[in-house]
């Protein structure tokens, strides 16, 4: 089941979904259908099946659209409207769950087998099925989005929002401000922390009538693995990439500590958190002015961002730009709907929800994108990573519904990185007319800087997201404890620490999209080994043979139609075939990434000789 769309799903006028709402087939609270229609046979799970999945058809576009409605205008009355139409699906989800559990020891035919599996771990967030829990667990995750998204803060005399605030950390190179930046974004979250926390009782609760331990135990069976063989996966990749983090970390705190000295940032344990241009430290990118290898000229290299000012960029450019490249693959171009229901840049007159994410309303072809799209390398990236959603949602709409999703979420997120890979070459931006010539060899070292900056330096925190929530979810986090272990898990994973002593009512967690929102995060720890996979084997398959960071795959349609062929299998095989499929490999394999990045680890591990590396 999609467990994509709590996250970003669908659109129509508030008028027709209140309509809807009101008088439409799904309004009513759905009803189980009774045990004796579907008999615990193998013809009688089959025509379950059949007939769930025409009913979730049915449910998520109508709560798709609501769900669209709601972020992209954000009232009291889009806030309920959601809430009772989330109610009503996880009602429905929790029903078919339960449903589905009946058939457990029948003997199925293997596709209806996985059907049911999916049906089982289709929820996020389980409600029991008791009268009032999923109306109760809708009304705290709509109130949790929305005082996220409505967030803001006093800086220097005046209300800013999340937007203000990230532009000012990326550019600010004052400790002082970037304190206060880090800081007053992180006023928001208190508030939730009682809602977080009767949330996970109401979804721990459903987890265990569905045959888990707890919610956390849940998302990590979703893998075609067993849970506990899935997180020992994700400890051995992270054990695989680790060691280049470190150098990566060491010689970033060198740099910041020749920059700002000892009394702001010392040169050795772990670095301050907000020094690293990033509101949640998850990408360092914006400081690379600061971390430039030494003796790099002034105006040596490109900035992407001045490329796309000087070249009359606007969003709807930028976005335009990112079709070019799926296009440019064989792929069809988006439909006409797209460009007319998209909400590309922040309106003006109401509050959204500016955190971007890609939808299909309908599960069939109503492709959008959600964003508040600036003129910047960010969002350059961004767009082009949104978009490989949308393509991954249309190559398989032809699958059943239940198979209608990514092999696993980690793929989801990994379609939009892999092409990101090649949409940042300067080989890239030279094909497109971007960059007027593609720079030397002499440029590799910064070019990989600027990389592992944003893609190795996310790797930590890509993992320590739902390690605090397995075990906030497992108990072995308790309310009181939530934010000393956040801490704590950011001095593990990541080595940072925050600018100052946090207060006691502090919910830091909640300052970062995706607590209150909802959305597991292990998806964009493995998104950020599979691109690399997909990115080296669609290079050789390519016939590329020079540096693997210099690829870009831009134009070729072989490439794209084996590309297209994996994801036209969606979720209707284990995630190990559909690699295999395009890569030719059936499991995990972070060395991409070393294969990727190895020119500058080796200079790395040159410029640390002799320096206390480590944080302890």
């Amino acid at each position: 089941m999609k467990r994509q769309l709590m996250a970003a799903a669908a659109a129509c006028a508030l008028s027709t979904c209140l309509t809807f709402a009101v008088a439409g087939p799904a309004a009513a609270a759905p009803q189980a259908p009774a045990a004796t229609a579907f008999p615990a046979t193998a013809q009688g799970a089959s025509a379950f099946v059949a007939d769930a999945e025409a009913r979730l058809a049915e449910m998520y576009e109508y709560v798709g659209r609501i769900q669209w409605v709601r972020a992209t205008n954000i009232t009291f009355d889009t806030m309920w409207l959601e809430s009772r139409a989330n109610a009503q699906l996880t009602e429905m989800q929790v029903q078919l769950a339960n449903e589905a559990a009946r058939f457990n020891d029948v003997q199925v035919p293997a596709e209806v087998r996985r059907k049911l599996n999916l049906l089982r771990l289709g929820l996020v967030l389980p409600a029991p099925n008791r009268p009032g829990a999923a109306a109760e667990l809708a009304e705290i995750t709509t109130r949790l989005d929305s005082t996220y998204s409505t967030g803001k803060f006093a800086f220097r005399g005046e209300q800013i929002t999340l937007d203000d605030a990230s532009l000012k950390m990326a550019e600010s190179r004052d400790p002082a401000e970037t304190k206060a930046l880090y800081e007053g974004w992180r006023t928001i979250s208190p508030v939730m922390r009682d809602d977080y926390a009767r949330m996970v009782e109401i979804a721990n609760e459903g987890s265990r009538e569905l045959g888990y331990a707890d919610t956390g135990a849940m998302w990590r069976a979703g893998y075609d693995m067993a849970p506990d063989a899935f997180a020992a996966e994700t400890d051995r990749l992270w054990d695989q990439v680790k060691p280049f983090y470190e150098n990566l970390h060491c010689y970033v705190r060198g740099r910041l500590n020749a920059r700002y000295g000892d009394a702001v940032q010392p040169d050795h344990g772990p670095i301050r958190a907000d020094l690293l241009g990033n509101m949640w430290s998850q990408q360092w990118g914006n400081i690379y002015d600061v971390v430039a290898p030494p003796g790099t000229a002034e105006g040596q290299g490109y900035d992407l961002t001045q490329l796309l000012t000087r070249a009359d960029y606007d969003a709807t450019r930028m976005v335009k730009t990112g079709e070019g490249f799926y296009t440019s693959l064989g792929l069809a171009p988006l439909p006409d709907s797209f460009w007319e229901r998209s909400q590309i840049t922040r309106p003006r007159d109401r509050e959204v929800v500016c955190h971007a994410s890609a939808w299909d309303v309908d599960n069939v072809d109503d492709l959008r994108i959600k964003m508040c799209t600036q003129v910047n390398a960010d969002d350059f990236y961004t767009v082009h990573h949104e978009l490989g959603h949308n393509y991954y949602q249309r190559a398989y709409n032809q699958q059943p519904f239940l198979f209608r999703n990514g092999a696993n979420d980690g793929f989801h997120e990994a379609i939009g990185d892999f092409i990101g890979l090649s949409a940042l070459t300067p080989t890239y931006l030279n094909q497109i007319g971007l960059l007027e010539t593609v720079p030397g060899a002499e440029e590799d070292i910064p070019f990989l800087l600027k990389m592992a900056l944003d893609k190795i330096a996310f790797l930590p925190f890509g993992l320590m997201v739902d390690r605090w929530r397995w075990d906030v979810f497992s108990g072995k986090t308790a309310p009181e404890g939530y934010n000393d272990a956040w801490t704590a898990d950011m001095l593990k994973y990541q080595g940072l620490v925050p600018p100052g002593p946090r207060p006691a009512d502090a919910f830091d967690p909640g300052a970062k999209y995706h607590i209150p929102g909802n959305t597991p995060y292990t998806r964009y720890f493995l998104a950020h080994i599979y691109q690399f996979q997909f990115h080296r084997a669609a290079c050789k398959m390519a016939g590329w043979t020079g540096p693997l960071h210099r690829c870009s795959i831009y134009g070729n349609e072989e490439v794209g139609a084996r590309f297209n062929a994996m994801m036209e299998m969606g979720q209707s095989r284990p995630w190990q075939e559909a690699m295999a499929a395009f890569t030719g490999e059936d499991g995990n394999d972070a060395s991409a990434v070393a294969d990727y990045f190895a020119p500058l680890n080796t200079w790395l591990e040159a410029q640390n000789r002799g320096k206390d590396c480590g944080w302890g």
